[in-house]
């Protein structure tokens, strides 16, 4: 049995921010690099902790971590903090990439961004140290890319109630309500206000910055959709993947019976059921970028 080392991090981002995080190592060295896992909005790093053990007993070196504002790296309070997307990415991605890179003779680095964690990379000025991406339900919440059925409640919901209610509350108040962690105001209302272009939610003097960042990265991308999955369709996807217009992407929409389940959704494949199914066989990309879900490929 692989014994697990897992050890406390301290992130210090480039604007002086301090983030905590996690590494987790197995026993035995296999040359496979590391991998920085990146959560999901309002979702804390704790939920990928196991996910994170499974790949270090297979040898990978794994990085988790907490945006600011989110679960370890949450400050006392959160009124009035303008924390954004891009800060999670421009400063937090960056911090943890920062670290892994300082490590000479590593081996690869690569990525497991779940929803707004598979796009945060690309605002990163190290991007194009990247090697490779597995992203799972990718995308930047543009409304109208909703699945259909579920847009009118999900608009209500995220673009509706969550600015009215960060603007009552001076941050969103999700956990209260059951509806993920409480996020920072800047966060709520980027997720809330943005609208088809990404970099239209900058001042326009930054805009090409901005996507530069993005097409400096010349890796590959692995990017996962689930076909129940409300949130990340197939069109949030192929949006969120057209930024990274340098990159090799292959884009697979995967079914809950593929893996012998009734529902996934924009959450299910991080919970340890899909250990012996999705975990296992997402090895086969991060150990030697090859597609285990060829047969779910969809048209480029």
């Amino acid at each position: 049995m692989v014994v697990v080392r897992e050890q406390v991090l301290e992130l210090e981002c480039r604007d002086g921010v301090r983030l905590r995080g996690h590494v987790w190592q197995g026993d035995a060295e296999a040359g496979l690099g590391t991998v920085i896992v990146n959560p999901a909005t309002g979702v804390a790093a704790r939920y990928y902790h196991r996910y994170a053990r499974f790949l270090a007993e297979a040898g990978f070196r794994v990085l988790t971590y907490d945006y600011r504002g989110i679960g370890a790296s949450r400050p006392r309070s959160l009124r009035g903090l303008s924390y954004r997307w891009r800060d999670w990415g421009e400063q937090d991605f960056d911090a943890a990439l920062r670290v892994v890179l300082s490590r000479e003779g590593e081996g690869p680095v690569q990525v497991v961004g779940h929803s707004i964690g598979g796009f945060l990379p690309g605002f990163s000025p190290s991007a194009h140290r990247i090697d490779r991406m597995l992203t799972i339900g990718a995308q930047y919440a543009y409304w109208r890319d909703y699945a259909e059925p579920h847009r009118a409640r999900l608009f209500w919901k995220w673009h509706v109630a969550m600015p009215a209610l960060t603007a009552i509350c001076g941050y969103f108040p999700g956990r209260r309500l059951g509806w993920l962690e409480d996020l920072p105001a800047g966060v709520a209302n980027e997720w809330s206000f943005r609208g088809r272009r990404m970099e239209r939610s900058y001042p326009t003097q930054e805009r090409a910055e901005i996507l530069s960042r993005f097409a400096s990265f010349s890796g590959a991308i692995l990017a996962v959709g689930v076909s129940d999955d409300e949130i990340a369709s197939p069109r949030a996807i192929d949006r969120a993947l057209g930024y990274y217009r340098s990159a090799g992407t292959t884009h697979v929409l995967v079914t809950p019976p593929d893996f012998g389940m009734e529902a996934i959704g924009h959450f299910g494949l991080f919970h340890d059921r899909h250990r012996d199914g999705f975990w296992t066989q997402s090895l086969r990309w991060l150990r030697e970028g090859r597609n285990p879900w060829s047969f779910a490929t969809l048209p480029s």
